[in-house]
């Protein structure tokens, strides 16, 4: 199985991301804020699980859908963290935002060149 990913930028950056929130759901865990880590953990690292089925599709249109599945997961994903930055009892890593903003924009730039290369 290949684990070099450096030549494929949405899933180097998805990796990265899950990475990152892993590590902040344990810390939302030991202030057992359960909740909202589970939820965290399902949708933030849904993203990057989406994007490597991806890498195997079996067509085009296939590739497309598997992408704008994990365009969803990152939009629930940034509800998540976005309620977490703003409430009192609860803290977020900014750094988190910023990646996922990161993956967001790589996955809209992905999904948009696709739907043009299919009309054509």
């Amino acid at each position: 199985m290949r684990t070099d990913f450096s030549n494929n930028p949405i899933v180097k950056h998805c990796i990265e991301f899950a990475l990152m929130v892993i590590r902040q759901v344990e810390l939302l865990e030991k202030d057992k804020k359960y909740v909202i880590a589970k939820q965290l953990l399902r949708c933030g690292t849904s993203i990057g699980a989406n994007v490597m089925e991806a890498q195997s599709a079996e067509s085009k249109a296939d590739f497309l859908h598997k992408l704008k599945i994990a365009d969803k997961e990152a939009h629930e994903t940034w509800y998540w963290l976005y309620l977490c930055k703003n409430s009192e009892n609860y803290f977020i890593d900014d750094s988190l935002l910023e990646k996922l903003n990161e993956v967001m924009r790589l996955l809209n730039a992905i999904i948009l060149t696709g739907k043009k290369e299919i009309q054509n």
